[in-house]
């Protein structure tokens, strides 16, 4: 197997980490592969956020769901979809632009999220471990403020990197889903109610499938924090609901 496959499939999330720095040089190699990454029509509709403060990185642990390990990570890296910039360009050379709308946001956070995941392959090519902390996007007034964001700016991923302990580098992949369940041809298929049983139930452990199944749906569905994130987003997506 090829090295780039080898690693795309062995990676995994670290939340441990080592107290080895990242050198600037593995930095910038890292930061320069999220910027080469594809892009709609080389626009790069994003800005990276390299949080280098220790406060800021405390206060973050915090606002993303109370996670310890986020302050303590060596890199910190926010990727926001950035609708601003290019709006702004526009103005300041007398163009017409009508205000970002939602679908403006959609296909910058796509850019920013492809150029995350080309940080994270890249890290993970250089030995350093990362994980992607999706609860940048809850907390949607205590982020614009804190990273003072403008309107038209939203915080689409937040990964955080270093070098994984022993433990986390010998910790067993979680399994993922059979290709059958996941890969569909042509065009989207409902699954039965028995295939959807045969995509979900490895992840029960030891519990029954039932049993299971309402307790994730109460724990990360039906959650505080994700009915906040839903809250957080559509916040944001109300000020790309203004132009006609």
């Amino acid at each position: 197997m090829n090295p780039v496959l080898q690693s795309l499939y062995e990676r995994k999330s670290v939340r441990v980490f080592e107290e080895k720095e990242i050198s600037a040089e593995d930095k910038a190699l890292i930061l320069k592969a999220a910027v080469m990454a594809p892009t709609a029509g080389n626009q790069q509709l994003y800005t990276i956020l390299d949080v280098t403060d220790p406060d800021m990185k405390e206060a973050l642990s915090k606002s993303c769901d109370h996670q310890p390990f986020i302050a303590k990570a060596k890199m910190l890296l926010i990727f926001l979809a950035d609708c601003q910039k290019w709006y702004e360009g526009f103005i300041n050379q007398g163009c017409e632009p009508r205000l970002p709308g939602p679908g403006d946001l959609m296909l910058a956070v796509s850019d920013a999220n492809i150029a995350a995941q080309n940080a994270v392959t890249a890290a993970e090519s250089l030995g350093i471990g990362s994980c992607f902390i999706g609860d940048i996007m809850e907390n949607c007034e205590i982020h614009r403020e804190m990273l003072h964001l403008p309107k038209y700016v939203f915080p689409a991923a937040m990964v955080v990197f270093g070098y994984p302990t022993k433990q986390q580098r010998e910790r067993r992949k979680p399994k993922r889903a059979d290709m059958k369940h996941i890969v569909h041809e042509n065009t989207y298929r409902h699954m039965s109610k028995e295939e959807l049983e045969t995509l979900f139930s490895p992840k029960s452990g030891t519990q029954t499938y039932d049993e299971w199944m309402k307790a994730f749906c109460d724990r990360k569905y039906n959650s505080d924090f994700s009915l906040e994130m839903s809250r957080s987003v559509g916040v944001y997506l109300d000020a790309y609901q203004t132009y006609k």
